[in-house]
């Protein structure tokens, strides 16, 4: 079932696209703001996201960067913002169409279904082995000498972002603004704790870690070696 998450301040057009989008058998979730809406995809990824440009906290097309910093996920902007100006932004943001308010419900649908559509075709998925260790990236599914390990979403997020630049170095910076936002630019702590925690589950010997590499004081990088 494909899962679409709706981001909208109106509670009534949010329920006009629940009742919608799941009458034609899509699994809706939705947010009436941006960082609710970041919350919700760092614990499920959707299929497709429907996105307002004028959220009460953050910005949508905020929201936007946010997301193309670690997803391709579809993106559909539905907002009432009709300037030309305000349409080449969100698509160079990285939107995948632009439909304005007042809209027109089947052909927002259809928009929605072809976003899916070109994802689906283009979609790679990202599957990285090491030893023992297996990791679908894309599907969030982890093993250890074929048990299976639990990680958690920004734990995930991590490894997203560095197994998408195997084997090359990703700044401290780049990591936290890519997992926590362009506000983060000096919680190294937080690497430190959560690489640790993403060691402890998946090294054979965390204090010597073979997969996720520390350059001390510069970023991190994933490399899988053989087994």
């Amino acid at each position: 079932m494909t899962f679409v998450l709706a981001v909208d301040d109106d509670s009534a057009i949010l329920r006009t696209l629940t009742i919608n989008l799941r009458a034609r058998g899509y699994d809706v979730e939705t947010a009436a703001d941006g960082r609710s809406a970041l919350q919700i995809v760092d614990e499920r990824m959707p299929d497709a996201v429907i996105l307002d440009l004028g959220l009460p906290d953050i910005d949508g097309l905020t929201v936007l960067k946010r997301l193309r910093g670690f997803t391709q996920v579809p993106v559909v902007v539905l907002s009432a913002r009709h300037e030309s100006d305000d349409k080449v932004e969100a698509l160079d943001e990285g939107a995948d169409d632009y439909v304005t308010k007042p809209f027109d419900m089947e052909e927002l649908l259809a928009r929605v279904r072809a976003a899916v559509r070109r994802s689906s075709a283009g979609a790679t998925s990202i599957v990285v082995e090491a030893g023992d260790v297996w990791l679908d990236v894309t599907e969030r599914r982890a093993t250890r000498a074929g048990e299976d390990v639990r990680l958690t979403p920004t734990e995930w997020h991590i490894i997203e972002v560095l197994a998408r630049r195997e084997g090359r170095l990703v700044r401290q910076a780049d990591l936290l603004h890519e997992v926590w936002g362009p506000g983060y630019d000096r919680e190294t702590n937080y690497l430190r704790v959560y690489l640790a925690q993403i060691r402890r589950k998946l090294e054979a010997d965390p204090a010597r870690p073979a997969m996720f590499l520390t350059d001390p004081g510069i970023g991190y990088r994933l490399v899988a070696p053989p087994g």
